[in-house]
Protein backbone atom coordinates (compact mmCIF):
# COMPACT_ATOMS: atom_id res chain seq x y z
CA UNK A 1 0.00 0.00 0.00
CA UNK A 2 0.98 3.46 -0.82
CA UNK A 3 2.74 5.39 2.26
CA UNK A 4 2.02 8.78 3.41
CA UNK A 5 3.16 11.56 5.25
CA UNK A 6 2.37 11.67 9.62
CA UNK A 7 0.04 14.00 8.27
CA UNK A 8 -2.29 12.18 6.30
CA UNK A 9 -2.05 9.03 8.86
CA UNK A 10 -3.33 12.08 11.18
CA UNK A 11 -5.58 12.68 9.00
CA UNK A 12 -6.79 8.94 8.59
CA UNK A 13 -7.02 8.58 12.31
CA UNK A 14 -8.93 11.69 12.79
CA UNK A 15 -11.70 10.73 10.05
CA UNK A 16 -11.75 7.18 11.42
CA UNK A 17 -12.45 8.81 15.06
CA UNK A 18 -15.49 10.44 13.88
CA UNK A 19 -17.14 7.67 11.97
CA UNK A 20 -16.30 5.14 15.16
CA UNK A 21 -17.76 7.82 17.52
CA UNK A 22 -21.10 8.22 15.15
CA UNK A 23 -21.29 4.38 14.76
CA UNK A 24 -21.70 4.35 11.23
CA UNK A 25 -22.17 0.73 9.21
CA UNK A 26 -22.01 2.01 5.79
CA UNK A 27 -19.45 4.18 4.31
CA UNK A 28 -18.46 5.64 0.71
CA UNK A 29 -15.06 6.37 0.29
CA UNK A 30 -15.21 8.94 -2.67
CA UNK A 31 -11.78 9.42 -3.88
CA UNK A 32 -10.38 6.64 -2.40
CA UNK A 33 -6.72 6.55 -4.08
CA UNK A 34 -4.94 3.81 -3.33
CA UNK A 35 -7.04 2.94 -0.50
CA UNK A 36 -5.10 3.39 2.68
CA UNK A 37 -8.89 4.78 4.37
CA UNK A 38 -10.25 1.40 3.11
CA UNK A 39 -8.04 -0.84 5.06
CA UNK A 40 -8.64 1.05 8.12
CA UNK A 41 -12.34 0.54 7.04
CA UNK A 42 -12.23 -3.38 6.44
CA UNK A 43 -10.23 -3.58 9.77
CA UNK A 44 -12.94 -1.67 12.02
CA UNK A 45 -15.75 -4.20 13.44
CA UNK A 46 -18.91 -3.16 12.97
CA UNK A 47 -18.75 -1.50 9.19
CA UNK A 48 -20.59 -3.62 7.11
CA UNK A 49 -20.90 -1.92 3.76
CA UNK A 50 -17.79 -0.26 2.23
CA UNK A 51 -17.64 1.34 -1.31
CA UNK A 52 -14.24 2.92 -2.81
CA UNK A 53 -14.75 4.92 -5.43
CA UNK A 54 -11.85 6.90 -7.59
CA UNK A 55 -11.41 8.09 -11.16
CA UNK A 56 -8.40 6.25 -11.61
CA UNK A 57 -8.51 3.00 -12.64
CA UNK A 58 -5.18 2.35 -11.63
CA UNK A 59 -5.84 3.33 -8.13
CA UNK A 60 -8.54 1.02 -8.12
CA UNK A 61 -6.00 -2.14 -9.35
CA UNK A 62 -3.95 -0.66 -6.36
CA UNK A 63 -6.67 -1.36 -4.34
CA UNK A 64 -7.54 -4.94 -5.36
CA UNK A 65 -3.94 -5.85 -5.42
CA UNK A 66 -2.42 -4.53 -1.66
CA UNK A 67 -5.96 -3.52 -0.18
CA UNK A 68 -7.75 -6.49 -0.71
CA UNK A 69 -4.92 -8.68 -1.69
CA UNK A 70 -6.72 -10.53 -5.12
CA UNK A 71 -9.63 -11.34 -2.96
CA UNK A 72 -13.29 -10.48 -3.47
CA UNK A 73 -14.71 -8.83 0.20
CA UNK A 74 -18.11 -8.64 0.33
CA UNK A 75 -18.46 -5.97 2.77
CA UNK A 76 -16.49 -3.89 0.06
CA UNK A 77 -17.29 -2.48 -3.50
CA UNK A 78 -14.90 -0.69 -5.90
CA UNK A 79 -16.46 1.82 -8.80
CA UNK A 80 -14.51 3.09 -11.30
CA UNK A 81 -16.42 6.69 -11.54
CA UNK A 82 -16.55 10.10 -10.74
CA UNK A 83 -18.01 11.18 -7.64
CA UNK A 84 -19.32 14.50 -9.47
CA UNK A 85 -22.25 12.26 -10.83
CA UNK A 86 -24.83 10.50 -9.27
CA UNK A 87 -24.31 6.81 -8.99
CA UNK A 88 -27.07 4.47 -7.69
CA UNK A 89 -24.61 1.87 -6.01
CA UNK A 90 -24.08 4.54 -3.40
CA UNK A 91 -27.72 5.43 -2.51
CA UNK A 92 -28.76 4.51 1.18
CA UNK A 93 -24.95 5.01 2.10
CA UNK A 94 -25.04 6.30 5.78
CA UNK A 95 -21.42 8.62 6.02
CA UNK A 96 -19.37 9.29 3.20
CA UNK A 97 -15.65 10.79 3.54
CA UNK A 98 -13.90 12.70 0.36
CA UNK A 99 -9.89 12.95 1.78
CA UNK A 100 -7.91 15.70 0.14
CA UNK A 101 -9.93 15.20 -3.03
CA UNK A 102 -12.33 18.03 -3.74
CA UNK A 103 -8.62 20.45 -4.47
CA UNK A 104 -8.03 18.02 -7.64
CA UNK A 105 -11.34 19.09 -8.94
CA UNK A 106 -12.11 22.19 -11.38
CA UNK A 107 -13.98 24.66 -9.03
CA UNK A 108 -16.35 24.75 -11.81
CA UNK A 109 -17.69 21.35 -10.55
CA UNK A 110 -17.92 21.39 -7.12
CA UNK A 111 -21.59 22.53 -7.76
CA UNK A 112 -21.95 18.76 -9.34
CA UNK A 113 -20.50 17.42 -5.46
CA UNK A 114 -23.42 19.20 -4.17
CA UNK A 115 -26.09 18.28 -6.06
CA UNK A 116 -24.94 14.53 -6.31
CA UNK A 117 -23.50 14.11 -2.95
CA UNK A 118 -25.79 16.21 -0.57
CA UNK A 119 -29.13 16.44 -2.47
CA UNK A 120 -28.99 13.66 -3.89
CA UNK A 121 -27.23 10.88 -2.04
CA UNK A 122 -28.30 12.76 1.50
CA UNK A 123 -25.83 10.71 3.78
CA UNK A 124 -26.11 11.29 7.65
CA UNK A 125 -22.22 12.42 8.17
CA UNK A 126 -20.32 14.08 5.53
CA UNK A 127 -16.58 14.68 6.41
CA UNK A 128 -14.86 16.00 3.78
CA UNK A 129 -10.80 17.32 4.21
CA UNK A 130 -8.83 20.03 1.79
CA UNK A 131 -5.65 21.60 2.42
CA UNK A 132 -5.00 24.92 4.01
CA UNK A 133 -3.90 28.01 1.67
CA UNK A 134 -2.85 29.79 5.20
CA UNK A 135 -0.65 27.27 6.17
CA UNK A 136 1.19 27.49 2.81
CA UNK A 137 3.69 30.16 3.37
CA UNK A 138 5.28 27.84 6.06
CA UNK A 139 6.05 25.24 3.63
CA UNK A 140 7.58 28.14 1.51
CA UNK A 141 5.34 28.55 -1.26
CA UNK A 142 4.48 31.89 -2.81
CA UNK A 143 0.98 32.96 -3.39
CA UNK A 144 -0.83 30.80 -5.72
CA UNK A 145 1.54 28.13 -6.05
CA UNK A 146 -0.21 24.99 -4.55
CA UNK A 147 1.78 21.54 -2.92
CA UNK A 148 1.11 19.65 -5.73
CA UNK A 149 0.84 20.22 -9.23
CA UNK A 150 -2.40 18.66 -9.98
CA UNK A 151 -4.37 21.06 -7.60
CA UNK A 152 -7.01 23.25 -9.11
CA UNK A 153 -7.36 25.28 -6.29
CA UNK A 154 -6.27 25.42 -2.58
CA UNK A 155 -8.47 27.45 -0.48
CA UNK A 156 -8.35 29.46 3.02
CA UNK A 157 -9.51 29.06 5.94
CA UNK A 158 -11.79 31.99 5.11
CA UNK A 159 -12.77 30.65 1.71
CA UNK A 160 -13.23 27.17 2.89
CA UNK A 161 -16.06 27.46 5.48
CA UNK A 162 -17.57 30.07 3.72
CA UNK A 163 -18.27 27.16 1.21
CA UNK A 164 -18.88 24.70 3.81
CA UNK A 165 -21.91 26.75 5.41
CA UNK A 166 -23.39 27.55 2.30
CA UNK A 167 -23.84 23.49 1.23
CA UNK A 168 -24.89 22.95 4.61
CA UNK A 169 -27.68 25.88 4.85
CA UNK A 170 -28.80 24.92 1.73
CA UNK A 171 -28.95 21.16 2.21
CA UNK A 172 -30.37 20.56 5.92
CA UNK A 173 -26.77 19.96 7.68
CA UNK A 174 -24.70 20.89 10.96
CA UNK A 175 -21.49 21.55 10.99
CA UNK A 176 -18.37 21.54 12.54
CA UNK A 177 -14.70 22.42 11.68
CA UNK A 178 -11.51 20.46 12.72
CA UNK A 179 -8.02 21.46 12.21
CA UNK A 180 -5.47 18.39 11.52
CA UNK A 181 -1.85 18.71 11.83
CA UNK A 182 0.19 21.31 13.75
CA UNK A 183 -1.62 24.43 14.77
CA UNK A 184 -0.02 27.79 13.62
CA UNK A 185 -1.31 30.90 15.72
CA UNK A 186 -1.28 33.09 12.66
CA UNK A 187 -1.36 30.03 9.66
CA UNK A 188 -3.90 27.51 11.16
CA UNK A 189 -3.58 23.58 10.63
CA UNK A 190 -1.82 22.77 7.52
CA UNK A 191 -5.41 20.24 7.14
CA UNK A 192 -8.98 21.68 7.41
CA UNK A 193 -12.05 19.46 7.89
CA UNK A 194 -15.70 20.28 7.54
CA UNK A 195 -17.99 17.36 9.52
CA UNK A 196 -21.51 17.58 8.34
CA UNK A 197 -24.10 15.84 10.01
CA UNK A 198 -27.67 16.10 8.25
CA UNK A 199 -30.68 17.69 10.32
CA UNK A 200 -33.58 15.49 12.24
Amino acid sequence: MTMYSPLHEERLDTVMALLVAEGVRSVADLGCGSGNLLARLLATPGIARIIGMDASALALQVVRGEVLNGRLDARCQLIHGSYTDHDDRVAGIEAVTLIETIEHLDPQRLGCVERTLFAGYAPRLVVLSTPNADYNPLYGLPPGRWRDADHKFEWSRAKFRGWARGIAARNGYGLRFLAVGEDHPECGAPTQMAVFSRCG
